[in-house]
């Protein structure tokens, strides 16, 4: 009997299992599909000669994670490779906005849209550079993160410290117009606000993309040397060398409960896996609580708020074997590794009204990733491995665009979302198309059949709006991993800090899991309250 079971071999389990492991416990995971890794694979299923990554590709925030550097995996082999620019936003007038490697050369291109811009970025990655330390433990830890929210207001003590909420706190529209009399620190800050499901008008919207624009300026936006899959690999192979184990194609169907406490789990094959000591669940927070607990072991008011969970938008990913580099007509596209495509701003505003009217935009918002760019291993030299991805509504009500897409999302309808966008890639770069060697479709469905938790294409597991937020995730009263269910925990990205590839969500479930139970048990009568 191993003393804690894992639920789901992504990113999160597999830290989770990590640590556990290092804290002596024997720990068993069983992973539903026919590999580990979750959102974090690459295959060859393009063509042969390239590498391409399925779901996940770039990686500011695993880069920056005290959670992945603490677990030392390039020991297990792991090697990270950089784009020669970190991300750039061109726009159809020829201009581009570009990310640079070094905070000088950002600056300097940003001062081609506005002489002041170039200052006004240094001085944002200044503030970056104060508190990173301790925001970023603030991010990668419980919540509340008290130790790490005091040495920031130590940090911050008076007048500076408001102002820095107020920023986070702002539309990402309204903060780039304060801090910004271009158009290019404005597009930075709002491209990367929409790797999120943040309207530019979205409250909150200027924190996280101040946050990802700032982790890109000080971190880049790394891919793992021969594809996504090696960082799982790396994961895994860490866990196997100190003990865990690790049984793909085993679905939990149901968490086995006896006097509140979990105990174990059933698979669909019938097999019961006691847990001694603890279940993790690497899983979105409706299939844990409604699928694999049941309602009848849950307070009434969690069940009641399951029903206002809310997702974050559907995602459709094209990926590409290109025959040649892509020949964007803005210079300053060429070398970054990732590229916004939208008509500025306002396009941005256009393209999330649309989503929010549950409308295929019909001018897609696409983020545009060129891995051999970024890693010449991903394809022979002088080709490209490409993807790209937009998101779309969950529940789609009309196609703003003329083909008439229903979200059935049958052949005719992946094909004519990807024809469109490579319209929009062939607008930024004329000739796009020409040098198509081979193309795959990623539609929502495909992606939940390949991962169930990204649900019906939802990459974050759930909204990264406010109100899904801290305290509020994934539902209100919660923000951290312990569960109504004792020795029972919540371990993905549906528990805080939610999205992104960094472990935190897999790590504080393993630790409040080895903490003394005092705290755990104050938290279950507090949500039963």
């Amino acid at each position: 009997m191993p003393d804690g079971v894992v639920i789901g071999a992504g990113p999160n389990g597999l830290v989770a299992a990590n640590l556990l492991v290092d804290a002596g416990w024997s720990v068993e995971v069983l992973e539903a599909q026919d590999e580990a890794g979750g959102a974090v694979k690459s295959d060859r299923g393009v063509h042969p000669d390239y590498v391409s990554d399925l779901f996940s590709a770039f990686y500011p925030l695993a880069a920056a994670s005290p959670v992945l550097s603490g677990l030392d995996l390039a020991a297990e082999g792991l090697r990270w490779s950089h784009a020669p620019r970190v991300l750039a936003h061109p726009l159809p007038d020829g201009r581009c906005a570009v990310l640079e490697r070094g905070v000088e050369d950002t600056c300097a291109g940003l001062e081609r849209f506005a002489a002041a811009d170039g200052p006004s970025w240094e001085a944002l990655y200044r503030t970056w550079r104060r508190v990173e330390p301790d925001l970023l433990r603030a991010l990668f830890t419980p919540f509340p993160p008290v130790r790490a929210s005091l040495r920031l207001a130590e940090k911050l003590r008076g007048h500076d410290g408001l102002r820095l909420v107020r920023c986070l706190a702002l539309p990402v529209r309204r903060l780039g117009e304060e801090q910004f009399a271009g158009d290019g620190g404005r597009l930075l800050l709002a491209g990367n606000a929409l790797h999120a499901d943040l309207a530019p008008e979205a409250a909150g919207s200027g924190g996280f993309g101040w946050l990802m624009s700032m982790l890109g300026q000080s971190h880049g936006f790394p891919v793992p040397v021969g594809g996504a899959a090696a960082l799982t690999a790396a994961l895994v192979s860490r866990l196997r060398r100190r003990g865990g184990v690790l049984r793909c194609g085993q679905r939990v169907t149901s968490v086995v409960i006896r006097g509140g406490t979990a105990v174990g789990v059933e698979t669909a094959g019938g097999e019961t896996v006691a847990a001694r000591r603890a279940v993790l669940a690497d899983t979105s927070a409706p299939a844990l609580y409604r699928e694999l607990v049941g309602e009848q072991h849950l307070p009434s008011r969690l069940v009641r708020d399951l029903e206002r969970f809310q997702w974050d938008f559907a995602t459709f990913k094209v990926d590409w074997a290109l025959t040649g580099p892509v020949p964007w007509a803005a210079s300053g596209a060429v070398g970054a590794g990732t590229v916004h495509l939208s008509d500025g701003v306002d396009g941005l505003t256009r393209f999330a009204a649309q989503i929010a009217r549950g409308l295929v935009p019909d001018e897609p918002f696409v983020l545009f990733g060129q891995m051999t760019t970024s890693d010449p291993a991903r394809s022979p030299a002088g080709t490209e491995s490409a993807w790209a991805y937009t998101h779309l509504p969950q529940h789609v009500t009309a196609d703003a665009g003329p083909d008439g897409i229903t979200g059935r999302w049958d052949r005719r309808e992946q094909e004519a979302m990807a024809d469109r966008v490579e319209n929009q890639i062939e607008r930024f770069a004329p000739g796009f198309r020409s040098l198509i060697a081979a193309r795959r479709i990623l539609a929502p469905p495909t992606l939940q059949a390949m991962d169930e938790n990204l649900h019906g294409g939802a990459i974050n597991n759930g909204t990264t709006a406010v109100h899904q937020q801290l305290v509020f995730r994934p539902t209100p009263g919660t923000g951290r991993p312990e569960t109504p269910v004792k020795r029972l925990y919540l371990a993905s990205a549906a528990a805080h800090p939610g999205g992104g590839v960094h472990g935190a969500p897999g790590a504080n479930a393993a630790r409040a899991a080895l903490r003394p139970r005092a705290l755990g048990a104050t938290l279950h009568r507090a949500q039963r309250l």
